[in-house]
């Protein structure tokens, strides 16, 4: 009743417009005609679909769809100032400063909630790593109301993303995943998740934009190029399955923008979070290479003189890319014979190569094109 009184005008415009439209008799629609008189005056008028594309998508990821429940327990210091026990426990010296009996560190349990959903029908299912980091104990509440037991089986601080297998057999319900790598800005995008401890929230929107880098964001401790979308994503949505139209998971929610430009949700692409939970699975930690170069997209006017490919902006010392000989200036044209336009398309080629592999590049260095392979090394690992 509130919508209705702060927006007035929108029904008495659409009545005075003649387009506000009303069910009359035997669930007819006309505009502003009852069923019966719309007969008989031989208007047809079409059905409206009760259910969208949205239901559709939602009903088929929906069951996979669960609540994180974590708890974890943290130690509060006791009163003390941080002075030695032994004076503290002595009774002169407290009584002098008239201090109270030293107290005892405490515990008290902390708790949080997220999203994820389940992947595969033995019971693995995908989340942030921020959701069921440190914790002591994870629940996962399930759309039919059961209560399951979780293990976080890996987590991947650098890619925000975790796999937890849930407790008891199966099967579970699955939820389909689509392809990421496939995605155009402006296609529907669906949020499910449980934002706010509101359980199986649905928002829509489109995808705003692909391949944003965190840092770019502001994140400097993560890798990641993420999905931008303007679909509602909130606290509590971390972790929750971005949909196609399909009801394909494309995305997994991780961040929202809030504060100035509030309204932007990011999500991490299915196709990068498949790969990091297959060796989370395998390994139990994530495995990423890098070559040790800055990077920038070629631009009309940046000196190259080229109309694509990605320019060195600078070069690690010590890093495979030096010992590979590649330079600041560089603009690599190509990997493996195949053109690149962008900095994502050569982090996702470094990724492909893996820790150790063979990165052949094609680089324009002054108007000449060399052949420089890299051998990519394991982040933060001293060769």
């Amino acid at each position: 009743m509130a919508g209705l009184r702060t927006w007035p005008w929108l029904c008495s415009g659409l009545m005075a417009a003649g387009l506000l439209v009303s069910a009359g008799e035997g669930g007819g629609v006309g505009s502003g005609l009852g069923g019966s008189a719309a007969r008989a005056q031989g208007v047809v008028a079409p059905s409206l679909a009760r259910q969208s594309f949205v239901a559709a998508a939602v009903r088929r990821a929906g069951p996979a769809v669960v609540t994180i429940d974590t708890e974890r327990t943290v130690v509060v210091p006791g009163a003390g100032g941080g002075l030695p026990r032994g004076l503290l426990n002595d009774p002169l010296f407290r009584q002098f400063f008239g201090m109270p009996q030293l107290q005892q560190p405490s515990q008290r349990t902390e708790r949080g909630t997220g999203s994820g959903f389940i992947y595969q029908a033995d019971g693995l299912l995908l989340t942030n790593a921020h959701v069921v980091e440190k914790t002591d104990r994870v629940t996962v509440g399930m759309q039919d109301g059961r209560r399951v037991q979780g293990t976080v089986v890996g987590l991947d601080r650098l890619t925000d993303l975790a796999v937890v297998k849930l407790a008891g057999g199966g099967p579970w319900p699955v939820a389909p995943l689509g392809n990421s790598d496939t995605l155009q800005v402006g296609e529907w995008a669906i949020a499910v998740g449980n934002p706010f401890g509101l359980d199986n929230t649905v928002t829509m929107g489109i995808i705003s934009n692909l391949n944003r880098n965190a840092s770019k964001l502001g994140i400097t401790d993560k890798r990641l190029d993420l999905i931008q979308t303007d679909a509602a994503i909130n606290p509590g949505n971390s972790g929750g399955p971005l949909l196609n139209a399909d009801g394909e998971v494309i995305g997994i929610n991780t961040l929202v923008r809030t504060g100035p430009g509030a309204g932007l949700g990011f999500a991490i692409p299915i196709n990068r979070a498949r790969e990091i939970a297959r060796q989370l699975v395998a390994t139990g930690r994530a495995s990423h290479p890098v070559i040790g170069v800055g990077l920038d997209a070629v631009k009309p006017g940046d000196g190259t003189g080229l109309s694509q490919g990605v320019r060195v902006m600078s070069v690690q010392s010590g890093s495979p890319a030096a010992r590979a000989g590649l330079q600041q200036g560089d603009v690599i044209v190509a990997v493996g014979g195949q053109a690149i336009a962008n900095p994502p398309q050569l982090v996702a080629a470094v990724e492909r190569a893996g820790v150790g592999g063979s990165l052949p590049l094609s680089v324009n260095r002054a108007g000449r094109v060399l052949q420089i392979t890299v051998v990519p090394a394991q982040l933060g690992v001293t060769p």
